[in-house]
């Protein structure tokens, strides 16, 4: 099996969020069928900063299911959203 890079929008629930601390959290909520690639900052509008985290997985059943769930359930997140799925060579 090959494997994928995926970028999934992590949204926080206030413009208030400390995103260095979030992104502690992502990194440590990563599960073990993830490896934790980079996380970017995007500005959103007034104040709202949402997280670009690249993850990459194995390319099989489930998929980013795993990692989805995990972020989902982290503090100061208001959703998840895969952006982008791309398979590695």
């Amino acid at each position: 099996m090959s494997d994928v890079v995926a970028t999934m929008k992590i949204m926080p629930e206030s413009p208030d969020v400390d995103l260095e601390a979030l992104k502690a959290d992502i990194q440590a909520a990563m599960p073990d069928d993830a490896e934790f690639h980079k996380i970017d900052e995007e500005p959103i509008a007034f104040g709202l900063t949402a997280l670009n985290l690249m993850f990459i997985i194995e390319d099989g059943e489930g998929g980013t299911e795993s990692t989805e769930e995990a972020m989902a359930k982290l503090n100061d997140v208001a959703s998840v959203e895969i952006t982008d799925t791309r398979r590695l060579m």
